[in-house]
């Protein structure tokens, strides 16, 4: 197995990165890391949404998960690298998964097939390259809101990530094609 590439990563990739239920703004921050590195190009990196029309989606080996039952969640966004000519991977910081996973290993053990799983929890993706996802997302963290205005869940401590973009919920409402890692 090729080992995988190595971008300079802090002590714990939970130092820096990680923030609990905002997986959009951790890909969006380890693509800026990636980008501040100058270690690998740019282009082979991409956002990667991963949701559908009822907001459900299994993923498996997830930190919040137990044992071998999935963890639903109404979306989730993962980091690609396709290295030319080279092994893939995926960066998913909520995983238990290796960091980063090979792409093969990821989709067999994380993702694993459609087929078996009932139509509403059938997912779609959409990929953004990353330099288009640094400069096109933003978020308000409104998602992270109840009706009533109050937080779900504390936010980040950072500020909220201001871009030319129009948000969150524009990626997601474009995420258009069924995929398979397989």
């Amino acid at each position: 197995m090729e080992t995988p590439p190595q971008l300079e990563q802090p002590p714990s990739k939970c130092c820096l990165l990680f923030s609990c239920l905002v997986t959009e703004e951790n890909v969006w921050k380890l693509c800026d890391y990636i980008r501040s590195r100058q270690r690998y190009p740019l282009e082979e990196f991409y956002a990667v949404f991963i949701s559908n029309e009822r907001r459900m989606i299994p993923l498996w080996k997830q930190k919040s998960g137990h044992g071998d039952e999935p963890v639903v969640w109404d979306y989730h966004v993962i980091l690609l690298h396709v290295s030319s000519g080279e092994q893939n991977f995926i960066y998913d910081l909520d995983t238990v998964l290796p960091f980063p996973c090979p792409f093969e290993v990821y989709g067999e053990e994380a993702f694993r097939l459609d087929e078996g799983l009932r139509p509403e929890f059938h997912r779609k993706i959409r990929l953004i390259r990353a330099d288009l996802y640094l400069r096109t997302f933003a978020s308000d963290r409104s998602h992270m809101k109840d009706a009533n205005g109050k937080w779900q869940k504390p936010p980040p401590s950072y500020p909220c990530i201001e871009t030319a973009g129009k948000g969150l919920e524009l990626h997601l409402d474009l995420i258009i094609f069924p995929f398979s890692f397989l």
